[in-house]
């Protein structure tokens, strides 16, 4: 068994607990579940698995955080100003971020480092967008005018994957709080780690207690992500994952007619003439499977090529991917690292 242990991040708690109304709490019932490292594919920590009661506390608590806490009638720029911070303590917690999102998940240290660089630039991204945004009014025909007028609308649940965790968490949590709402994030059962971070970031910014809730767990019925779809206090849904699991989501967020913001899966190709610069082409299409080992919703699964630059582009395109680099996550020479679980490894084999 290949050993990991000089990779292991400093710091690490004793258990990830979910984070409820500025509280780090255990799940109700004491309930927990084992999370691996993908290098050895053995247990390194447990985490509180959430069930229905964890998730009505959370909610509950970004519920009151909503209607009666300061955060949805603070100005743009008020808020702005809390956004530009946590983006800042991000790019300053870079090295540890990137460090136990590479443990965790499996992705090569240099890649890891880029995407807590990219959840920092979200943030600043929204606190811009929240301050230059305005109404609108438009004069219809007759003696009407029509308006639109944005404001926070409530609790929104955020369910997030496996594939680079912290900065996808960042696509949701920063767009949904910058305009006002609070938040109930579930984070992919596999890769918990890097979003237990997310609390002591917030605190130090200065984000209102409630605002920010965290409940770790599974998907199915009864457990933490079905139980946050199905809650009559969340009209909003973000959801990032298979398919399948969106066609649930939808069905089961229908009877609420709750907004839904849904990315799901795909195959993604990409298309090659015979007019193209080959090298850049090439570079572009291994880097565009290879990158975050491959387990990236843009990841380029297909490439179309012209029958005429086909067998060149074949030999070409084989003899890069020849030279990718595979090894641990930790070495910052390592192009692809480690497959996340051993459940993800069986379907990438079930496809060679």
């Amino acid at each position: 068994m290949t050993d990991n242990t000089a990779a292991r991040p400093q710091n690490l708690p004793d258990v990830l607990r979910h984070y409820i109304d500025g509280q780090w709490v255990d799940s109700i019932d004491g309930d927990t579940f084992e999370v691996i490292d993908p290098v050895t594919n053995e247990p390194y920590i447990r985490a509180a698995s959430g069930k229905v009661a964890d998730i009505d506390a959370a909610v509950a608590a970004a519920k009151k955080a909503f209607e009666q806490g300061p955060w949805p009638k603070m100005l743009p720029r008020e808020r702005a100003r809390v956004l530009y911070s946590i983006a800042d303590q991000v790019e300053d917690r870079g090295d540890e971020l990137a460090a136990m999102e590479s443990y965790d998940s499996g992705l090569p240290i240099t890649q890891a480092l880029g995407q807590a660089r990219r959840a920092a630039e979200n943030f600043r991204f929204f606190a811009d967008l929240i301050v230059a945004q305005t109404d609108d009014a438009f004069k219809v025909p007759g003696r009407q005018a029509n308006y639109v007028n944005r404001k926070p609308i409530g609790v929104a649940g955020l369910i997030t994957p496996w594939n680079t965790p912290f900065m996808l968490e960042s696509w949701k949590l920063a767009p949904a709080i910058a305009t006002g709402n609070t938040v109930v994030l579930k984070p992919a059962e596999f890769t918990p780690l890097s979003a237990s971070l997310w609390a002591g970031i917030f605190e130090q910014a200065g984000l209102p207690q409630g605002v920010f809730n965290l409940v770790n767990g599974f998907g199915e019925e009864g457990y933490a992500g079905d139980s946050l779809v199905k809650h009559p206090d969340v009209p909003l849904i973000s959801f990032t994952g298979e398919s399948r699991t969106g066609q649930i989501i939808f069905a089961n967020s229908a009877p609420f007619l709750k907004g839904l913001s849904m990315e799901l899966g795909g195959k993604s190709p990409a298309v090659v003439f015979d007019d193209a610069d080959l090298e850049a082409a090439i570079n572009a299409t291994v880097f565009g499977v290879f990158s975050l080992n491959g387990e990236r919703c843009t990841a380029g699964s297909r490439i179309l090529v012209q029958r005429g630059i086909y067998d060149e582009f074949v030999e070409r395109y084989a003899a890069q991917a020849k030279r990718v680099k595979v090894g641990l996550p930790s070495d910052p020479k390592t192009e692809v690292g480690a497959l996340v679980h051993p459940e993800h490894y069986e379907k990438v084999m079930s496809y060679v």
